[in-house]
């Protein structure tokens, strides 16, 4: 069974950066600059002031013209970035 955990608090960072919290605790910086050339629905997240409008629904980051990402992609986003690298000799 997934233990699928939902999106407590975004924080706007600077240019397509927003901080995500989740209801666990883990949080961490999210650069969506990746997802502007995703398709249509991404596309008018290209104007900064549209982009810095993000809200929190059903879980995760949304957009007024409904683009969102899927609360399970910024998770696992984050666990990869926080995941420290090994040591090397």
């Amino acid at each position: 069974m997934w233990n699928l955990n939902e999106v407590r608090k975004i924080e706007y960072i600077r240019d397509y950066v927003y901080r995500i919290t989740f209801d666990d605790g883990l949080s961490g910086e999210i650069d969506f600059r990746t997802y502007l050339s995703r398709g249509p629905v991404f596309e008018p997240l290209r104007d900064l002031s549209f982009f810095q409008k993000a809200t929190i629904e059903g879980g995760t980051i949304a957009w007024l013209n409904g683009a969102d990402i899927a609360p399970e992609t910024l998770y696992e986003k984050i666990e990869i970035a926080n995941t420290p690298l090994p040591r090397t000799a």
